[in-house]
């Protein structure tokens, strides 16, 4: 019997070390701001300088982990704490947008230096649309100087493309409604961004990111009216503005007066009481009646579902308007409004091929229900037409024109026989 002691097994193997790289550094912006604020204080207020400085800096320092604090530095001189505030204990530059001459050529130099900044290092475009997002959050801890000079860099880099108009959002603060700071910071946004491009550029950013039905809310909820905006911004040398503001609740009243009409049609609503509660929204809405009468169009052919076969469509259709001709012949007490019916009708028989042999079906059913007068028509025929379609409905209406032709030149001479027959009686 072996006595001998049996040494237990080990586990052997090599021990690797950890390599430097793969260790997580920690985040100290301290000697990055230290270098940045070094450079900016020799570069002083020469503007090239910076920008040529930045651009070689980016390849020693680290851009993409300290973003938020070179921003800071750029903006305000130093990093920025919450609020608004300068932190007391790190190093500051006097050499930064806060402390810059506050005329819209100094703010368009700046935006240079940031265009050229982003352009070179790609990476700090989400980065810096981030750091504008959360300065608009801070501009109650700005002065009234810093707060202009800040509106001033936005709206030119929002007409340079540069940031989104998304960044508007951060105005929307409830804070900075209520004590009138987003509305004043807005005006000169919107200046200097309409002094680089135009209203109608400004207005695509703006619905590009859904912020062109939000500019009420830059005021608060007991101010949030068109009339409010429009005198605020006119008054402050921004009546283009006003008058888009004007323009996109028009849109989005017409929208709510189509989607309530198809609610009332679909719930089988009289035709008395779907006539009162248009009369009423055109009134509420200042909405004229060539575009009521194009609104009651649109809903009426949308209220039911079209047959496919172009046979029974026409049928379908001719049926389905005389229930609602007398709808349409409440909006159409002008001759404009009865032009307008015809383009839209036009339009309509244009854009769904099944309905393009119904077209003159349709205006004569309209005729006949003293919706569509023959001056109306004729207009139409001779001049008012659309485009669309236009060789294959003038076709179709050529015999129909002819006979109101001839019955007008009958009513005429009708009309001068018995004018003389009453004289010489």
């Amino acid at each position: 019997m072996n006595n001998q002691k049996q040494q237990k097994p080990t586990l052997t193997g090599q021990r690797f070390k950890t390599r430097k790289r793969d260790e997580k550094e920690r985040f100290d912006p301290s000697q990055f701001q230290e270098s940045i604020v070094q450079g900016l204080n020799q570069t002083g207020t020469d503007l090239e300088a910076v920008a040529k400085f930045l651009d070689a800096s980016g390849a020693k320092l680290d851009y993409r982990r300290y973003a938020e604090t070179l921003f800071d530095i750029l903006v305000a001189g130093g990093m920025l704490a919450p609020g608004g505030t300068l932190s007391d204990d790190m190093s500051r530059t006097e050499f930064c947008l806060f402390t810059a001459k506050e005329d819209l050529e100094t703010m368009q130099a700046y935006a240079q230096v940031f265009n050229k900044l982003i352009r070179r290092y790609k990476y700090l475009e989400k980065g810096f649309e981030e750091e504008i997002k959360k300065l608009l959050l801070f501009l109650k801890g700005f002065t009234e100087s810093e707060r202009n000079k800040l509106a001033m860099l936005t709206g030119i880099l929002l007409a340079n493309g540069n940031i989104s108009a998304s960044i508007l959002s951060s105005l929307f603060n409830e804070n900075l409604v209520k004590e009138g700071v987003s509305a004043a910071f807005a005006v000169k946004l919107f200046k200097s961004w309409i002094n680089e491009k135009d209203i109608n550029s400004v207005a695509a950013s703006l619905r590009k990111v859904g912020m062109d039905n939000r500019l009420m809310e830059l005021f608060p909820a007991n101010k949030r009216s068109c009339e409010h905006f429009s005198k605020y911004f006119t008054d402050a040398g921004l009546k283009e503005l006003s008058d888009f503001a004007r323009n996109q609740q028009s849109i989005g009243a017409r929208k709510e007066l189509q989607k309530e009409l198809q609610e009332q049609m679909s719930r089988g609503e009289t035709l008395k009481d779907i006539i009162g509660y248009v009369r009423e929204e055109m009134k509420k809405t200042n909405i004229s009646e060539q575009t009521a009468i194009g609104i009651v169009w649109t809903s009426v052919m949308s209220s039911v579902e079209w047959n496919k076969k172009e046979e029974l469509v026409t049928e379908q259709a001719i049926k389905h308007l005389k229930q609602y001709s007398p709808l349409l012949k409440a909006f159409t007490s002008q001759g404009l409004s009865e032009l307008t019916l015809l383009l839209k009708i036009q339009e309509y028989c244009y854009d769904n091929i099944h309905f393009m042999k119904a077209f003159q079906k349709i205006v004569v059913l309209l005729y006949k229900a003293d919706v569509l007068s023959e001056e109306a028509i004729l207009k139409w025929y001779t001049e008012g037409h659309l485009a669309k379609g236009k060789s294959v409905f003038l076709e179709q209406m050529k015999k129909f024109v002819e006979w109101l032709k001839n019955a007008e030149e009958d009513a005429a001479s009708f009309a001068c026989i018995w004018a003389l027959a009453i004289r010489y009686s």
